[in-house]
């Protein structure tokens, strides 16, 4: 079968693998859309600690159900259309013990710790195969990214009284203003990209601010009767933006930080103890998040054809990953068609 690897730092190739063979517990995935996400980028870049190489990127997966394994349960059968939990847990540790498996400490996400679904074929365990309902596969690449956003207002436990500020309108940060949106919050989406936020106000956001072209202190005091913001999602990782979220976010307020900042970040750590803040990671996402991304999506509200940025074949991938090095500001989602 086809497949992409990334073999060394700044190389892209299409290599020829045996087709997976499955276990009596596993489900074969013919693979039709897989999605390119930030990690997989700086992996490339050679700036992802976390990846091994070579090693087959991917983890945004919309795909059918090929053939399916003798001890696999009678819903799951050849032909759905499906996408895949990329993580594994333990069930050991720390995390798994306290039934937040998505961050486990031994998980090996898709693409990452792990060979991930950029291929034709991949066999997996079914608990991690995902129905994806009346959703096309296509769409179905866009659910694991969204996903993440969800779980960050879980994290948040967002209310309807609550204003939220997320930092970053990318696949994941929109999730974060879908979701909060769905729960009553009122949404500030700041970025640096006015086609970005044009496009969160659509998904969902009250206000829009554009953070090099506008005073976000001042927009947020005029917005929130100088309050500031209960809640800040980070989903960028970057110093100024954690800066931001724990400068910015009301006394007492909540900041939840998806991003991996890739340098050390300095903090007048004061806030911290005034504003009696809660600071709270949030990583990867639970089954109920996918399923709640699913629900959404099944709604056909979501402007997905904007979420796709370009969609291409697995030879045009190492062109299309300089392409979007030089561009990174203006991709939502990159996908390698298969089928």
């Amino acid at each position: 079968m086809k497949a992409v690897q990334i073999t060394t730092p700044g190389k892209l190739e299409v290599v020829e693998l045996a087709k997976p063979a499955i276990k009596n517990n596993e489900i074969l995935v013919k693979l039709h859309y897989v999605g390119f996400c930030g990690s997989d980028l700086n992996t490339w870049r050679g700036r992802n600690t976390m990846a091994k190489m070579p090693v087959i990127p991917g983890h945004e997966v919309g795909g059918v159900i090929e053939a399916i394994g003798n001890e696999v349960p009678e819903g799951l059968k050849p032909g759905m259309t499906v996408t895949v939990n990329p993580y594994t847990n333990c069930g050991k540790c720390a995390s798994c013990r306290n039934d937040r498996v998505n961050a486990c400490e031994h998980n090996q996400t898709l693409g990452v710790q792990r060979d991930g679904a950029m291929s034709e074929y991949i066999a997996l365990p079914w608990e991690k195969v995902i129905p994806a309902g009346l959703l096309s596969p296509k769409n179905c690449a866009l659910i694991e990214p969204m996903s993440v956003g969800f779980h960050a207002v879980s994290r948040a436990e967002v209310t309807d009284i609550d204003v939220v500020m997320v930092i970053g309108c990318g696949m994941v940060g929109m999730g974060a203003v879908v979701r909060a949106a769905q729960r009553g919050a009122t949404v500030v989406a700041v970025d640096i990209d006015d086609e970005k936020l044009s496009l969160a106000k659509q998904m969902g956001a009250s206000y829009v601010i554009n953070s090099v072209t506008e005073d976000v202190h001042a927009r947020l005091r005029e917005m929130t009767s100088g309050f500031g913001p209960d809640v800040v999602i980070e989903a960028v990782g970057s110093t100024p933006t954690y800066q931001m979220a724990v400068d910015e976010v009301a006394f007492t307020g909540r900041v939840i930080c998806i991003g991996y900042a890739k340098s050390e970040v300095s903090f007048q750590t004061k806030y911290f103890v005034q504003k009696e803040l809660d600071i709270r990671g949030s990583r990867n996402a639970m089954p109920s998040d996918f399923r709640a991304v699913i629900h959404y999506l099944e709604r056909g509200t979501c402007p997905m054809d904007k979420l796709i940025t370009k969609v291409v074949s697995p030879e045009q991938t190492e062109e299309v990953m300089e392409w979007w090095d030089k561009n990174p500001g203006k991709v939502f989602r990159i996908l390698v068609q298969f089928v």
